[in-house]
């Protein structure tokens, strides 16, 4: 019975260690795609219908004779005249972005749609059967899009149909290369040598056993590419060789990525990862002072002249946490707008020991 239990609880303690792996562990697919995977932009020009009186007027018909000519090539053909006399229909210009997946015949996915003249507003119209292109010229029709328009936020000559394009020709994922490897591409916000050797090196430990060559079959390129050599036995059919290659789980904290600090000027957001120290430094921004000190135990103060100390947590290295500061920012009610002015100038001093990324 004490045998039975020891065992159980070994079982139950393995179990609940591999639950915490998985829980903090990553995918390789999470940080790569596969080089040739990415969005397609589908772009037209068509007209919005059955608008009530707040379609383009025929005062800059100067601006319409080339949409016309347009028009006409792309099948849809329409004279000076029905823009001059009614209000009631609008040019615009569609875009439609389609996935890295790519897409099917008959899948369905929504489209953009702005005006390109000079309605009033597009509310309530009806956009014309249009045929949706690649990017370039050469490129044939890939879609087909109408449906009913609905305005989003405070434009009223930009607005999106649901659903509205129905694709017409496969945009098909990229394709394994002739001499039968593919090509990872890393996210540009987690690369660097240290990530593409450790994705490399990764996948080349968990195929060992799986292929009768010792061979490596992975390799670092760059800082951002890792090539992958498929085997000879995956080639017929590869995609559940690139499923395994994709979903290999791994450590994150292996990738050893540099502290971070990024900011959103636009939202007022500010995102620090948890390792993002400072310098002593003495702030001043207006009535509102903060001191960092290099001893450690110092009491934290707050006075009604604004006025912090900051502990560094490790005094031999006389440096201390952003978190810190943030929270001390909050404390004193300092507006987001201040904190990311004094994040900049903290960066440009070097008292900021991290990469700022400002969206």
């Amino acid at each position: 019975m004490r045998l039975t239990t020891t065992i159980f609880k070994l079982a139950f303690l393995t179990a609940a260690i591999a639950l915490a792996f998985s829980a903090r562990a990553t995918s390789i697919q999470e940080l790569v795609r596969i080089q040739g995977q990415g969005d397609t932009i589908l772009q037209g020009f068509g007209l919005v219908m059955g608008l009530p009186g707040t379609g383009d007027s025929g005062e800059n018909m100067m601006i319409a004779k080339p949409m016309v000519a347009l028009l006409e090539q792309q099948g849809l053909p329409i004279s000076e005249a029905d823009l001059e006399d009614s209000r009631s229909i609008a040019i615009v210009e569609i875009t439609c972005r389609i996935p890295e997946q790519g897409a099917r015949r008959d899948d369905r996915f929504d489209v953009t749609v702005m005006a390109i003249n000079n309605p009033q507003s597009l509310a309530g119209g009806q956009l014309f059967l249009t045929p949706l292109r690649g990017p370039y010229a050469t490129h044939g029709v890939y879609a087909i899009a109408e449906g009913p328009l609905e305005i989003e936020g405070d434009n009223p000559t930009t607005g999106r149909v649901r659903k509205g394009a129905r694709i017409v020709e496969d945009i098909l994922a990229p394709s394994i290369s002739s001499d039968g490897s593919l090509t990872l591409v890393i996210d540009p916000n987690v690369s660097g040598w240290t990530t593409s050797q450790l994705i490399a090196s990764t996948i080349n430990q968990d195929r060992v056993g799986f292929d009768d060559s010792a061979d490596e079959i992975a390799y670092a390129l760059d800082d951002r590419t890792v090539r992958v050599q498929i085997p000879q036995a995956e080639r017929r059919d590869p995609a559940a060789f690139i499923s395994d290659i994709l979903s290999i789980r791994f450590d994150p904290s292996l990738l050893s990525l540099p502290a971070r600090v990024v900011i959103n000027e636009r939202e007022g957001v500010i995102v620090v990862t948890d390792d993002v120290e400072i310098s002593p430094t003495i702030l001043a921004h207006g009535d509102l002072m903060i001191t960092t000190v290099s001893q450690a135990g110092a009491p934290n103060e707050t006075e009604t002249s604004r006025w912090a100390t900051l502990d560094t947590t490790r005094p031999e290295e006389r440096s201390t946490r952003l978190q810190d500061l943030l929270a001390a920012f909050k404390q004193l009610d300092v507006p987001v707008n201040d904190q990311i002015a004094i994040l900049m100038e903290l960066h440009r001093t070097g008292a900021l020991h991290a990469e700022l990324v400002i969206d």
